[in-house]
């Protein structure tokens, strides 16, 4: 049987209580979807793996990639996904190599979009919408800000991609604009 969302989405809540965690993972859900379609692939699988990346993250820091297979077993999630989650932390916390496209982007994207998404909080707007390429790297060069985001990581994940870093961070901005207001509205809903 196939997973569907609301599976997905109820698992992710049974581990992730924190509305920065759930936000997070809407958020890599929504650009995951982008690159999807971006790539010609189904978004669905690739949303939910965006959805589940972090599942383990918040009830099991010290085991974040490890303790994902378990959790994800109880959605009977496919080998695929579980591989896919497990790979985003390569070299971090994890030894699975992302291999696949949608796991090299999900590799490239999970810190990007927490940068990103700092860098988007400091907007008088305090959105994505207007933000330009030029006011993201200055924010990536400065290794203070969102010092949790590793600048390592979105370079290496730029690289196994064959993409530029310019062309990695526009990609997510656009992927990020596309579902925004999706995931404002659908946090208020699940963190009143």
């Amino acid at each position: 049987m196939e997973l569907t969302r609301a599976q997905a989405l109820a698992l992710l809540q049974k581990y992730n209580k924190e509305p920065f965690h759930i936000q997070h993972a809407l958020t890599v859900e929504g650009v995951m979807a982008w690159f999807a379609q971006e790539q010609g692939e189904d978004p669905a699988f690739w949303s939910l793996c965006g959805l589940l990346h972090d599942v383990d993250f918040e009830c099991y820091p010290d085991q974040h990639c490890q303790k994902a297979p378990e959790l994800l077993a109880e959605v009977n999630a496919s080998p695929e996904m579980v591989h896919a989650v497990c790979s985003h932390g390569y070299g971090l916390c994890s030894d699975v190599e992302p291999v696949h496209i949608m796991e090299k982007i999900l590799f490239a994207v999970d810190e990007l979009t927490g940068l990103i998404g700092a860098a988007a909080r400091m907007r008088p707007s305090k959105s994505v919408m207007d933000m330009e390429l030029s006011s993201l790297k200055k924010k990536f060069k400065d290794k203070k800000f969102a010092a949790g985001c590793s600048r390592d990581v979105i370079k290496t994940g730029a690289e196994r991609l064959g993409w530029s870093l310019d062309d990695l961070m526009e990609k997510t901005i656009a992927a990020m604009r596309s579902c925004e207001a999706g995931v404002a509205q659908e946090l208020s809903r699940i963190c009143p």
